[in-house]
């Protein structure tokens, strides 16, 4: 898996955080054409998002356009697929058929831009019931869905449930996506965004809570929020130190003939030793922010 730990959203209609999206430290970028941009100011965002792509080469760029029911789906993705477009975060993900809608007008677009077909990736959003309800068959209808994304607020809003700080109510759709992820082969999923800018306490919580259950990394709404969730999604000293020690152990065992043995109290058999090698992994992908992105071992 790529090791993207914060997807930052930043609205599509403002310039000034447009002109400022360089130098946000997140992992990845995501103008927003949707929820952040009023219905009068579409075309005017997706101008401005053009522009933002083409100043910000080199980073992560996705954009999230309007869903495929909306009279501004297909402008969108006319507008903002190129080579800077790493994908686009589709909204309302209920089933495959909004996935195939936007596979055909991704690829019509590619060829325009003579870009390989297949190279702009789809981040479906899941949002509601029938989206969780159907998210296996959303994770394995293209190619082109590396990665799920949930969307806690519309999710709760349509199953009537009430958000809250300690996130009950959505304990068991954020397990739901971290199972369907791993059945459909595709990367661990997105987590949803924490509303509450200022609770920086309660992001962490919410974010190391994410981890825990096996998300990848967590949407963005305020640069304040990337620091937090940055070191939740990083593997701590401690955590860093035991993988050593497991995976130096572990090595020199199985070399003499042992595939089970303990390391400072603890069982270390082959599922054990391939974390923390994992974990090592990722620490060195922190260490070393400006070599390209490369492939984990999942």
């Amino acid at each position: 898996m790529t090791l993207f730990r914060s997807w930052m959203f930043i609205p599509g209609n403002q310039p000034r955080r447009l002109a400022k999206a360089g130098e946000l430290a997140a992992d990845v970028l995501i103008y927003d054409l949707e929820d952040a941009v009023p219905l009068t100011e579409k075309e005017q965002a997706r101008q401005l998002v053009r522009q933002a792509l083409e100043e910000n080469k080199g980073r992560v760029q996705y954009v999230r356009v309007n869903d495929p029911s909306t009279p501004f789906f297909l402008s969108d993705i006319g507008g903002v697929v190129s080579p800077e477009t790493a994908g686009i975060v589709l909204p309302k993900a209920a089933g495959k058929e909004q996935i195939l809608a936007a596979c055909s007008q991704l690829a019509l677009v590619e060829a325009q831009h003579n870009l390989p077909t297949g190279v702009t990736e789809i981040v479906p959003l899941i949002e509601s019931a029938a989206g969780l309800y159907r998210a296996y068959e959303i994770a394995t209808a293209s190619s082109r869905v590396k990665r799920l994304a949930f969307g806690s607020v519309d999710f709760t809003l349509d199953i009537g449930a009430q958000l809250t700080a300690e996130g009950k109510e959505i304990l068991y759709a954020r397990s739901q996506l971290v199972v369907i992820s791993r059945a459909a082969e595709i990367e661990p999923p997105i987590d949803a965004v924490f509303v509450q800018v200022k609770d920086a306490d309660g992001l962490k919580r919410d974010a190391l809570l994410a981890r825990q259950l096996g998300f990848q990394g967590k949407l963005a709404i305020h640069p304040d929020q990337l620091p937090v969730i940055h070191q939740a999604f990083s593997p701590t000293a401690e955590e860093i130190a035991e993988a050593q020690a497991i995976a130096a152990a572990f090595d020199e065992a199985v070399t003499s003939g042992s595939a089970a043995i303990q390391v400072n109290g603890k069982l270390v058999d082959y599922p054990v030793a391939a974390r923390a090698k994992r974990v090592l992994e990722q620490a060195r992908e922190i260490n070393e922010p400006d070599r390209p992105k490369r492939k984990l071992k999942s």
